[in-house]
């Protein structure tokens, strides 16, 4: 079955750095478009079909970003691996970062949660 393990959370300075990833298995990886989420604390209650997009790579292969970590987050893909490096950190973007894969999805549409049908459970990233 496909399952998605994200590491690299943790507790940073405003304007510091982290660097998330996150393991896939399971599935062939070729097509899939696979994206990192986020959800603060306030909102988990929301459901996961809120989660804000952070960055995905499509199953074309194009990144798209949303606007609030545009030019801050670079996400990237190296076979079953996912990755997002996060630079200039702020408090907003204290958050759960949950790693996502949809069998396929191209276009501004892959930001949104709705395609996505597999998710990791999380992994916690605080900045002060």
């Amino acid at each position: 079955h496909v399952q998605l393990v994200e590491s690299g959370g943790g507790s940073a300075q405003a304007g510091g750095s982290l660097k998330l990833s996150c393991t896939a298995s399971g599935y062939t990886y070729s097509d899939y478009s696979m994206g990192w989420f986020r959800q603060a604390p306030e909102k988990e209650r929301e459901g996961v079909a809120r989660r804000e997009g952070v960055g995905i790579i499509d199953s074309d292969g194009h990144k798209r970003y949303g606007d609030r970590v545009k030019g801050r987050f670079t996400v990237s893909r190296d076979k079953n691996m996912l990755f997002l490096q996060m630079n200039d950190l702020k408090p907003e973007d204290t958050a759960m970062y949950y790693c996502a894969t949809a069998a396929y999805c191209s276009g501004d549409y892959c930001l949104q949660a709705a395609p996505y049908n597999y998710w990791g459970q999380g992994t916690q990233v605080t900045v002060s």
